[in-house]
């Protein structure tokens, strides 16, 4: 059985979101032995954690997987593949974040570190595999984010009363502040309008949104953090799904969205024109744009055709992201 070293940061107990090393790690265990850190809330206790993983396990590891941001992780890749090279382990980079390409632009000597080092690197959307080989990194497979699509029940909405969905950790970089003012603005056009917000808080961005919330007297829903079957239920009541993000790669709440049959409004950021075709399997519109996305809101509010044939087609999509068609590319990369 192939043995595995999962590098990441597996926060889910101490309230942030799961990550891939959690989700990823129970799918491979499949066909895998794997071994996962770290959950240690500080960050140097963190890196001490994983380096004890790769110290104590190299000599019965196959491979060593490492998740890889474009922020503080960053340096924890940085810090585990060399430790991997000089063990003579393989290690696989997973490419995670919209702003890696800063990473490359910006630190291009450690980028090489990392990068031209590894045994592949594997890229959960063609968006980054693109840009990595544009930077003339060649060994880089696509494997995209999975759902096991059994999971989420389809069902397409009536959309009478509109009823938005959000659902992240609430980050600066995810822009919680936009699904506030589009709530405003579609209020202030006289349209009858709700908002759900789902997710922890990762940077102290919403006891800023719950006081703009306050100041600008509207009736949002924050749930906090809700385990995926939570979610799931609250949705039901939902209609359409916002993501606001101002960086992004291939966002896995989008891509349950658009199997729950939720049409999606989206940012054009990043991967999610990998992800969406617009005016197809949903609707993308220029970042940080309010009136765009609360017309595109009304849009899929007005016109019933187009909204249909969005979520069917997103439906259809998402299916290929189904465990059991994306566990086939892992099983060939690690064999």
């Amino acid at each position: 059985m192939i043995r595995l070293l999962y590098i990441g940061n597996a926060l889910s107990q101490k309230g942030k979101n799961a990550t891939s090393v959690e989700i990823l790690s129970s799918r491979l265990r499949q066909f895998c032995k794997v071994k996962i850190a770290s959950s240690k809330q500080n960050k140097i206790f963190r890196l001490l954690d994983m380096l004890f993983l790769v110290l104590k396990n190299h000599r019965r590891t196959d491979f060593v997987l490492i998740d890889t941001y474009s922020t503080t992780n960053f340096y924890y890749a940085l810090i585990i593949s060399q430790l991997s090279r000089a063990l003579k382990v393989r290690y696989i980079p997973i490419l995670h974040g919209g702003n890696l390409e800063k990473r490359l632009k910006e630190n291009p000597k450690m980028s090489k570190m990392i990068f031209g080092n590894a045994y592949r690197l594997v890229s959960p959307s063609n968006f980054l595999k693109e840009h990595f080989q544009s930077y003339g990194y060649k060994n880089v497979e696509f494997i995209p984010n999975t759902i096991e699509v059994k999971d989420f029940e389809f069902c397409n909405r009536n959309i009478d009363r509109i009823k938005l969905f959000w659902l992240r950790s609430f980050s600066k970089i995810y822009n919680p502040k936009l699904a506030v003012l589009i709530l405003d603005n579609l209020l202030k056009k006289g349209y009858n309008a709700e908002l759900y917000m789902v997710g922890p808080d990762s940077d102290g961005s919403l006891i800023e949104i719950k006081q703009l919330v306050k100041q600008m007297n509207l009736n949002v829903k924050f749930t906090g953090k809700l385990s995926k079957k939570e979610w799931i239920e609250i949705s039901k009541d939902s209609n359409i799904f916002i993501n606001t993000t101002n960086f992004d790669n291939m966002p896995v709440s989008v891509i349950e969205a658009m199997a729950l049959g939720l049409p999606i409004v989206s940012t054009d950021v990043g991967g999610l024109p990998f992800l969406i075709t617009n005016n197809e399997d949903g609707l993308l519109v220029p970042p940080n744009d309010i009136n765009a996305m609360a017309d595109a809101i009304i849009k899929l509010k007005k016109d019933t055709n187009l909204k249909d044939k969005l979520v069917i087609k997103a439906r259809k999509k998402v299916e290929k992201f189904d465990w059991n068609q994306v566990r086939v590319k892992w099983e060939r990369l690690l064999s």
